[in-house]
């Protein structure tokens, strides 16, 4: 089966310095990626390639097989429709209620109002929001307003998520049921998640594969078993919670 994402060669330099260095990575269809590696490795910067935010110096990008960098724009937007994003915070809009912020891509595509109101329903009820459709945001707690940015996300149902930190800034059981989430959207949907994340029990949980990223490059891809039985130092060090070098204390 081909790949659903295939990356190939990416490099990208931000202020003099080489971000991405060549990146070869290919994700497959239906599966759930995350993407490890310490603060300033890359990560969120090659999710940015993903998303459409930022271009590449150089290197490609497939979706299904099909050229993204460097599209002309109506193949972009084509390809960008299959995407779904879980930002690190949700992304809420603070002035809408719930409903409404689950509705705000379908309204945009000017979808029916009558299937607006059973795909939000279908959503609230699916995630464990049913009754609070008509709070802001801001009376929710993290874990919900977490759930109400993934309803979002998924109510087009998008072939591909892309999820930013996603148990950044919940409690450990709050984190625990999104990753369960995570999961069941992969297995009701068959849809392919890419997942960056530093929380080494998250990735352990959902992933199918781990890929490192390290001083831009891709160090490491396998499975969390893989992952914990590798004698590569570099990704030992950080699965461990190591720092770079001996520690000293006066």
């Amino acid at each position: 089966m081909a790949d659903k994402i295939k990356i190939d060669k990416l490099s990208k330099k931000l202020r003099d310095k080489i971000v991405l260095d060549r990146i070869n990575l290919d994700i497959a269809r239906g599966e759930i990626l995350c993407i490890i590696g310490k603060s300033g490795s890359g990560k969120s910067v090659l999710l940015k390639h993903l998303i459409g935010i930022f271009q590449p110096d150089s290197g490609e990008i497939y979706v299904d097989g099909e050229k993204y960098t460097g599209a002309d724009h109506k193949s972009r937007l084509k390809i960008e429709s299959k995407f779904g994003i879980l930002f690190q915070g949700a992304a809420l809009f603070d002035s809408m209620n719930i409903f409404d912020n689950i509705a705000f891509g379908l309204r945009r595509r000017r979808f029916p109002e009558k299937d607006v109101n059973r795909i939000v329903t279908h959503m609230l009820n699916m995630l464990g929001l049913k009754g609070v459709e008509n709070k802001i945001p801001s009376e929710l707690s993290g874990g919900m307003q977490k759930r109400a940015g993934l309803a979002r996300s998924i109510a087009l149902k998008p072939d591909i998520m892309l999820y930013d930190e996603p148990t950044t800034g919940v409690d450990p059981i709050t984190g625990g049921a999104v990753d369960r989430l995570i999961a069941e959207m992969r297995d009701t949907y068959s849809i392919t998640s890419v997942v960056v994340t530093h929380n080494m029990k998250s990735a352990y949980r959902i992933a199918d594969r781990i890929a490192m990223l390290y001083n831009g490059k891709i160090i490491f891809t396998g499975t969390p078993h893989e992952i914990r039985k590798t004698e590569n130092p570099y990704v030992k060090q950080l699965i461990e919670g190591k720092a770079d070098g001996p520690i000293k204390i006066s």
